[in-house]
């Protein structure tokens, strides 16, 4: 069982090298955005990037999850991923004509009145990155994880090139050439839409960089096998699309619910200051990302294997850890943390531990939900996530006139939790994993125990920063103690 579970964590790390840069440079531009950009414009490329979030999913029609699927069980892979390829560019060159057509009327409907080009870069966007998206799970199965690696790195540098002349050198420009080329293609003035600009032009890199591989693979469309991925791949992106919506609606919801706000400026002023404190929870986001990467073929290559179901009930114990641990670093320093955000987007953090908590759970149902894709049972994935898509809806429908970016955060936590719970019922039902929720339970209630013990304490003594700081070091240290003398994992990894 050692031995999985290291290459697990090898892979997850080398995964992780290019989501740490992504999240490294996002957390870069962060105090950029938040220093440049009003609390309302941070609030729009909020909304305009929840949208992407949604169509992503959509236009790659579960396909990634479907290759992992078809290929360990195929003789030819290749094969699979050819027709997968064939789907996802003939429904990307689709959909970005017709938001190329109508972008006029779409930004016009959406309040971006003149911004029709920004919507075409969006359309690109969208059709870039569900096309490179097979081929990046590709190299996943292949366990071409440092090339993979590599290749999201480059990507990710070109964005932070094309952001950093958006933003520091091409106002310069305009300012002494006015009737410039590039005007035709970005507002002379700084914008929001710069950022999605140089998201457009980082996902045409990427695409350059796999051209050579695409010599390699031979285009191909095999109707039957086609159908069969489709059976299995479509409820899961059906599954998927209410997950991302029920990450992206109060995002949506913004727009219709929320009149002055907390900021008293409006709905895109409290999403912008919302969306800067979710982007403060990074770390957190950047552990789960690098370890979804790394499990879904982990899981799916192992779940023919004797033992198998106890080796995934092991990972969920280490997953918690380490999140809990991450949640307790988050939360202890917020206050040197939130000084990264510019002083009009820091009304947001109190919401953080709240927006750390969803993270886990989500995380955690994530480990859970693989039972439905091991066993078959992907049709099951459309009435959790429908179920969690509800919940999301009403709470904010109910409170989110009220309580804001408040709402929000509390109201993703509660759809997170209820989730989890009913997946896991179900999970027991159809696909028994021992998970030993007695000790799960522990580690996570020990560390928001800890948290509010900080904050009681913290709050009857009247510290100052120095002292808070050194009360919460010394929490975490007791943590980590508690966590040695229960499962010897930092004695385990050291002897290793």
């Amino acid at each position: 069982m050692a031995n999985p579970l290291k290459k697990l964590a090898s892979e997850t790390a080398i995964y992780g090298l290019s989501t740490i840069l992504a999240r490294i440079i996002n957390f870069f531009f962060v105090p950029v955005y938040t220093r440049i950009l009003s609390q309302g414009g941070y609030g729009s490329y909020a909304e305009i990037m929840s949208y992407i979030a949604v169509f992503q999913v959509i236009l790659v029609l579960g396909l990634e999850t479907g290759c992992f699927k078809f290929a360990a069980d195929s003789s030819n892979p290749d094969k699979v991923f050819s027709t997968a390829l064939s789907t996802v560019t003939a429904l990307s060159l689709l959909f970005f004509g017709l938001v190329w057509m109508f972008s006029p009327q779409i930004s016009s409907s959406m309040g971006y009145e003149g911004m029709y080009k920004m919507i075409i870069y969006v359309g690109g966007i969208l059709a870039l990155d569900s096309f490179t998206a097979i081929l990046f799970a590709r190299l996943r199965q292949q366990q071409k994880a440092l090339k993979f690696a590599l290749f999201k790195s480059i990507k990710i540098m070109s964005e932070l090139g094309f952001n950093l002349l958006l933003f520091f050198v091409v106002p310069t420009y305009f300012a002494s050439h006015p009737n410039s080329l590039l005007s035709h293609f970005i507002p002379a003035q700084i914008h929001f839409s710069y950022i999605i600009f140089a998201v457009f032009l980082s996902c045409i890199v990427c695409f350059i960089l796999f051209i050579p591989d695409l010599f390699k693979v031979r285009f191909g469309f095999d109707k039957s096998l086609w159908k069969s991925m489709m059976l299995y791949s479509l409820p899961l992106m059906i599954a998927n699309l209410p997950g991302i919506v029920n990450e992206s609606a109060d995002r949506f919801l913004f727009r219709f619910l929320v009149g002055d706000g907390y900021t008293g400026s409006g709905w895109a002023a409290d999403l912008g200051v919302y969306q800067a404190a979710v982007k403060l929870a990074v770390i957190m986001n950047l552990f789960i990302q690098m370890f979804k990467y790394a499990a879904e073929p982990f899981f799916f290559a192992r779940y023919k294997e004797k033992g198998s179901n106890e080796l995934y009930a092991r990972v969920m114990e280490y997953f918690v850890i380490f999140c809990m641990l991450i949640f307790l670093g988050m939360v202890f320093y917020v206050d040197i943390i939130g000084l990264i955000l510019g002083s009009d987007f820091r009304m947001a953090l109190g919401t953080m531990p709240v927006i750390l908590l969803s993270y886990i759970i989500l995380g955690m149902l994530y480990n859970v939900s693989m039972w439905y894709k091991l066993s078959g049972h992907t049709k099951f994935a459309i009435v959790i996530t429908l179920l969690g898509l509800s919940i999301t809806i009403a709470g904010n429908f109910i409170f989110m006139p009220k309580f804001s970016y408040k709402a929000s955060a509390w109201v993703h936590l509660i759809s997170c939790l209820i989730m989890l719970i009913y997946s896991t019922y179900l999970g027991a039902k159809y696909y028994p994993i021992p998970y030993n929720w007695r000790k799960i339970s522990a580690y996570i209630f020990s560390a928001i125990s800890l948290f509010l013990i900080s904050e009681l304490v913290i709050y009857l003594l009247d510290c100052n920063l120095t002292i808070k700081l050194v009360i919460n070091t010394l929490l975490i240290v007791f943590y980590l103690v508690y966590i040695e003398r229960k499962t010897h994992l930092i004695t385990s990894f050291v002897k290793k």
